[in-house]
């Protein structure tokens, strides 16, 4: 009895034996199989394969990878990383799952499915297992800053770069980190390093051209802008900054022209870059003396949101144009036509004009009592500054109209202004020989001479 229980106990074993013995035999067969079947794209095939060798081996690393690859190749990613989570799990590498490339493929799918934390985790492990390949550092960084850990992310780049010194978007995103930090210098570098490398950052030319800017380096800014503006997603701004730039350089038709083509061609959901267009094509549009063009862009601007920037005041300060067409055209006609309503009012004044200047938003004259002459001892001559703005006109406006009058020898001043005076402005003059004459005034004036 002794002797046929070993015999059973040996039988038994010899068969456990063999069943492992042709197991493992056949196994790497099956595998293969898989593998052929996703070198000739037949992936619907590999994901039968690999199921029914699965239900008979389900802790098999192996075979979850190689499920995980036909998914990906069945367009099924969502599913590839149930398997490759697997392939984490049992913890194996070698063979059919080259861990390098297997890190890679996880990491790139967390960050599909908005995973974060698990793509990082999948990317430093790349950086302990090939600490010279550059572009997990880069990958990790980009997660780095996303979690607001900008110095971090920053460490990331470097390392990046110094592995790799032609990583464009490394290079890239250190730059806009660094512009953000308000390190604009440092930026810039970083930044045109990453356009040398690959020319289409056109974020990286957006920036560039802020910089440049800011730098006054105009030329090389609207070069730079006009190059991000060939993206869709930089194509309104820097539009807007290329308009800007021009009025910086106080070339007013070049900037309506470029903010008129950004308006004309918005086409995202950036409200607020709208806004600024017609903001700044309204300031053009007020210093050419275009109030109507000015108001019909700050109306604009006020019907989606009224309390932006100082819209709603500067609606009500040229209000009365569209009720008084003496006073509109006082603010708006061209610089000729402006002098000769200057010199009809002040002959309304009891003035008669020795000499005219231009100035920017006015002109200034010395004036006699009609009748006489400015070198005459009877009549003694005076200053009158004609100023057409709709801003409350503030002290050193007038300080500046008393230093004029003194510095020419001149007796007394009138201040004569389309908007109103300060509390202070109108301080000042209390014991000086300055007159001021607000808008109701003007208006008077202008009734009466035309």
């Amino acid at each position: 009895m002794g002797l046929l229980i070993v015999i059973i106990v040996l039988g038994i074993g010899i068969g456990i034996t063999t069943l492992l013995i042709v197991r493992n035999l056949v196994a790497p067969k099956k595998i293969a199989r898989v593998k052929q079947l996703l070198k000739q794209n037949k992936s619907s095939q590999a994901v039968k394969t690999a199921k029914i060798l699965l239900a008979k081996d389900n802790r098999n690393p192996e075979l979850h990878y190689l499920l995980g690859q036909a998914y990906l190749q069945d367009s099924k990613p969502e599913l590839a990383l149930m398997e490759f989570r697997t392939v984490n799990q049992i913890g194996q590498f070698g063979g059919a799952v080259p861990e390098l490339l297997f890190r890679k493929q996880t990491a790139e799918l967390f960050e599909r499915f908005n995973q974060p934390d698990e793509a990082l985790k999948e990317y430093l492990l790349l950086i302990q297992r090939d600490p010279n390949s550059a572009e997990p550092y880069y990958r990790a960084g980009r997660l780095f800053e996303l979690r607001n850990k900008a110095n971090r992310a920053v460490n990331y780049y470097r390392k990046t770069i110094e592995l790799k010194p032609g990583h464009g978007p490394a290079h890239l995103q250190l730059g806009l980190l660094l512009y953000r930090a308000k390190r604009h210098n440092d930026a810039l570098d970083y930044l045109q390093k990453a356009v040398r490398f690959e020319p289409d950052h056109y974020d990286a030319h957006y920036y560039i051209g802020r910089i440049q800017k800011e730098n006054k380096d105009f030329a090389a800014a609207l070069q730079s802008l006009e190059w991000s503006a060939k993206s869709p997603d930089f194509k309104t701004r820097s539009l807007i900054e290329r308009g800007t730039t021009y009025m910086e350089m106080n070339q007013l038709d070049r900037a309506i022209s470029e903010l008129e083509r950004a308006i004309s061609t918005h086409k995202g959901d950036d409200r607020k870059e709208l806004l600024w267009a017609h903001y700044f094509l309204a300031t053009c549009y007020e210093k050419t003396r275009k109030i109507e063009s000015a108001i019909d862009h700050w109306e604009a601007v006020y019907s989606v949101k009224p309390g932006f920037q100082d819209v709603a005041e500067k609606l009500s300060q040229y209000q009365e144009l569209r009720q008084d067409d003496l006073v509109k055209d006082f603010l708006t006609v061209n610089q000729p036509e402006f002098r000769s309503i200057c010199d009809r009012v002040a002959n309304t004044m009891g003035y008669s004009v020795q000499s005219m200047t231009d100035l920017e938003n006015g002109v200034e004259m010395i004036v006699v009592e009609s009748g006489g002459n400015w070198r005459s001892n009877k009549k003694q001559p005076r200053l009158i500054r004609f100023i057409r703005v709709a801003e409350l006109i503030d002290e050193a406006t007038v300080r500046n109209v008393h230093e004029a009058m003194k510095t020419q020898n001149l007796t007394g001043a009138v201040v004569v202004a389309s908007s109103n005076f300060s509390r202070m402005a109108m301080d000042f003059v209390e014991s000086r020989p300055v007159e001021l004459m607000n808008k109701d005034k003007l208006h008077n004036l202008l009734k009466k001479s035309s």
